[in-house]
């Protein structure tokens, strides 16, 4: 985890942070580790989906500016968003489960598309925006099942609810980056500077969550049940939470120090 020695600098202190779902999982450590930095941190989501769950465990309620609110009540998100005033946003909110979108597809991808397209709208009437990360999956892509990292140009697919739905997320921000927020009118009609990361399966402390590999092996042991993988020949990356996390922070630092280089960046990889 060589990139969480890189991020001691003081660059997120007294920085203004806008994170959607962050009483997740992913969104929690992040809430954490920013306030950690001397950011100050509102937080903008659903209450946390677990009980336990990590959030409540890490007691951050108090040190932030909380606020319990769906991505799909457009007018409560672009009140909290005009209210914060934030420089760096993270996207995180999300129906985040493979096995959940077969149960809520609708829900899935009103969540995950509508969602996005909520949050962009808001970040449109926002002047203070200067950063904007959004966080989708590897799953956008299609799986070949193939034991190599996936390329920029890997075609998008996804045949479940879920997956398709964060190819389409993928989609929209590129659609939102082009459309409002390119290289042509940057410091013209605007000053954001908009990028998405794509993780795989992470794991770490504090992951209470149903469907969850690593979380129900360990509920399988406590309960001296015998371990069901439930798709024992599929070819998944893992990684400790923390190494994404530290991808996402120095990601919205670069897009907040330079942020036109990156779009040319960006616009040069489609």
């Amino acid at each position: 985890m060589e990139n969480l020695e890189i991020i001691e600098n003081t660059f997120y202190k007294n920085k203004k942070v806008f994170i959607t779902g962050h009483t997740g999982f992913k969104g929690s450590w992040l809430t954490l580790w920013l306030l950690s930095l001397g950011a100050d941190v509102t937080g903008y989501s659903l209450e946390p989906p677990t009980n336990p769950n990590l959030f409540d465990v890490l007691n951050v309620r108090g040190e932030i500016n909380h606020i319990i609110g769906n991505i799909l009540n457009e007018e409560k998100l672009n009140k909290s968003l005009k209210e914060a005033q934030p420089e760096i946003v993270f996207h995180l909110a999300a129906q985040a489960l493979v096995r959940q979108s077969y149960i809520e597809p609708k829900q899935t991808y009103e969540t995950n598309i509508i969602g996005t397209v909520n949050l962009f709208e808001a970040i449109r009437k926002i002047k203070s925006v200067k950063s904007v990360v959004i966080v989708t999956s590897d799953k956008c892509y299609e799986n070949r099942e193939l034991v190599y990292a996936y390329k920029e140009e890997d075609s998008m697919g996804g045949y479940d609810p879920y997956s398709s739905s964060k190819g389409c997320a993928e989609l929209i921000t590129n659609s939102y980056r082009n459309s409002f927020f390119n290289v042509t009118d940057f410091e013209i009609k605007h000053n954001v500077a908009i990028a998405s990361v794509r993780a795989g399966n992470v794991i770490g402390g504090g992951d209470w969550a149903n469907y969850r590999l690593i979380p129900d092996c360990v509920k399988s042991i406590y309960k001296n049940e015998t371990i069901t993988i439930r798709n024992p020949n599929a070819t998944r990356p893992w990684q400790h939470v923390l190494e994404p996390l530290s991808g996402y922070l120095l990601l919205a630092e670069k897009l907040f120090n330079d942020g036109i280089l990156v779009l040319k960046i960006l616009m040069f990889l489609q």
